[in-house]
């Protein structure tokens, strides 16, 4: 069963290209708004070139820090400094780097807790950010959300076959049993509450899983994701060139 997305695909001809232009187009969308801008960022090589990107001039200098807030879309239940955290990859590549207030950086909290508990204290940061329990369509929690793309279609910790897809009322879930270790991750709702939805994909390994995306193929849990705003892809050459 198919049911073709509404998005608007970009092409870029490299993973640096790549960056460069979402860079550029945060940039923009940032600047043309006034007050708070909220970013959910996603895991994943491609984001990492993005935000070391950001890190670098001109948007380091050029980019309203101080009223950015970051938010992560998943995160793997292990420690901050454990090299597969999602929190410790944007700390190295972006945070380090880029004058972003502590109190604008909203991470996952593993350690000391549950998953089960990590996920709805998670959840809470997130209302108290919003200032409700319900989304309103017409004030998306999130102005840009960065998605990523797995090769089994899974975006966030998303994946297929999870029970996890079917959560409509949780705004964060704990993921068991789908990879070695626990994941927590925001459900549809709250991923989909955004103005600017964009997945990030490259390289020619991604050829097969975005030929599918893009016809999409209801599989794959990044085909059933519906923002309130805009859909955008910005894919590299060899990822975009297969299908």
């Amino acid at each position: 069963m198919t049911d073709a997305l509404d998005i608007k695909v970009e092409v870029l001809v490299d993973p640096n290209a790549l960056a460069e232009r979402v860079a550029a187009w945060m940039l923009e969308l940032a600047l043309a708004k006034a007050g708070t801008f909220a970013i959910c960022l996603s895991g994943g090589s491609t984001p990492e070139i993005l935000y070391q990107r950001l890190a670098q001039a001109p948007y380091r200098d050029a980019f309203p820090w101080d009223r950015t807030h970051l938010f992560w879309g998943d995160e793997r239940f292990v420690p901050k400094s454990d090299d597969l955290s999602n929190y410790k990859m944007v700390r190295e590549a972006l945070l380090d780097h880029a004058p972003i207030p502590a109190a604008n950086i909203h991470a996952v909290e593993t350690e000391g807790l549950s998953p089960e508990e990590s996920a709805a204290a998670y959840a809470r940061d997130l209302q108290v950010f919003y200032g409700a329990d319900r989304f309103d369509p017409a004030r998306p929690l999130f102005d840009v959300n960065i998605l990523g793309l797995g090769t089994d279609g899974h975006t966030a910790s998303l994946f297929p076959d999870n029970a996890v897809l079917e959560e409509r009322e949780k705004w964060v879930a704990a993921v068991i049993g789908a990879k070695t270790e626990a994941r927590i991750t925001m459900t549809y709702p709250v991923l989909e509450s955004c103005a600017h939805g964009a997945f990030l994909v490259d390289g020619a390994g991604k050829a097969d899983i975005l030929k599918k995306l893009l016809a999409g193929d209801q599989s794959l849990p990044a085909a059933h994701l519906r923002p309130t705003g805009e859909l955008l892809l910005f894919a590299d050459a060899a990822a975009k060139g297969a299908s």
